[in-house]
């Protein structure tokens, strides 16, 4: 599927737009959030790393 100049300008814009919009408040969600404790990125890092284990698996057993 081709995509024409204006459709890719347009999207563009559109990207652009919505950075301007939610950039101020997510700025502000950064500099008031807690900082993540080493406990916390275990708790994230452990699933993610497991689901990621997981996935290499089931390729793994297709080929």
């Amino acid at each position: 599927m081709m995509v024409s100049v204006w459709e890719a300008l347009l999207l563009g814009v559109l990207v652009l737009l919505l950075l301007f919009w939610f950039g101020p408040g997510v700025r502000a969600a950064m500099r008031n959030s807690r900082r993540g404790t080493a406990e916390d990125w275990r708790g994230v890092l452990l699933p993610l790393g497991l689901v990621v284990l997981f996935v290499i698996l089931l390729i793994a057993s297709v080929r």
